[in-house]
């Protein structure tokens, strides 16, 4: 059976990574002089309490090459072949480690590697629906085929109270238009051919949530879709419920932002991941 890789950046926790049979490689927190790895020595409601009470941000940082050469050598004992599905390369260069990792297992396993061109929901989407292809004995020419087909299809948006954490993290993109009022709306980015950009800025949280409801509605048909969040206590739920019945119950995911993507986007982050139908 093919098995699927991806990075911590898909949002995928590890409950979801046991049940879809996902290896998920985590990338680093820097955080008051030390190193987390993501979701494995720091859950993300230990990172958020952290982050919320500390007046020093956190960094991130991409672990070295072997912990990839090693995921994917192990996967390789028990498979002949892997897709690795990364963050996109504008983010990060996960996709360019993994690539020069698999070179050296050329003997033992055939590893193809794409680059999602998204993050967090989006990247999850591709990678669940993959690894539910694999389970249906799809091959890795299939499977691989489906996903860069998809990706054009898989949507991210995402609301929250500041872009200051994306503006420090380097990670702000296009919605650099949008530091000017960084205080005074809610910023509404999506992502798109691998970078973040912006949609439009609204007043109040409710109407961001309003936007990211309409957003979703708007879709003739959908496939899959996620919900995701940092602090935020009710707003999923509340959410969730405004968007019941869109899909079916077992393609409707809930996660969390993990604590690498929290780094960059801060605790307040409120997101939304559609897979278009065909």
């Amino acid at each position: 059976m093919v098995r699927i890789v991806t990075d911590s950046c898909s949002d995928i926790t590890p409950k979801m990574a046991e049940q879809f049979g996902l290896a998920v490689i985590p990338l680093n927190v820097h955080f008051g002089g030390k190193v987390y790895r993501d979701n494995i020595d720091l859950n993300t409601e230990g990172f958020y309490q952290k982050l919320t009470r500390s007046k020093i941000l956190p960094t991130t940082s991409i672990p070295g090459p072997a912990v990839f050469t090693d995921t994917l050598n192990n996967l390789a004992k028990e498979t002949r072949e892997i897709l690795v599905i990364t963050l996109s390369r504008k983010f990060s260069v996960v996709y360019d480690i993994v690539s020069r990792s698999k070179e050296s297992l050329k003997s033992k396993c055939n590893i193809e590697v794409i680059d999602s061109q998204l993050g967090i929901g989006g990247q999850l989407i591709l990678a669940v629906s993959a690894a539910l292809m694999a389970r249906t004995e799809g091959t890795l020419e299939e499977i691989a085929s489906w996903v860069t087909s998809a990706i054009p299809r898989t949507h991210v948006l995402m609301t929250f109270d500041t872009l200051e954490y994306l503006r420090k993290g380097g990670r702000i993109g296009k919605a650099q238009a949008f530091l000017g009022d960084l205080l005074k709306v809610n910023p509404i980015l999506g992502i798109k051919k691998g970078e973040a950009f912006p949609i439009t800025r609204v007043r109040s949280r409710a109407r961001a949530v309003d936007f990211l409801v309409n957003f979703v509605k708007n879709f003739k048909k959908l496939d899959a879709l996620v919900i995701e969040d940092g602090t935020t206590t009710n707003e999923p739920g509340k959410l969730a419920q405004r968007l019941q019945g869109l899909v079916p119950d077992e393609h409707f995911y809930r996660s969390k932002v993990s604590p690498v993507v929290g780094t960059h986007v801060g605790p307040h982050v409120l997101s939304v991941s559609v897979l278009e139908g065909e």
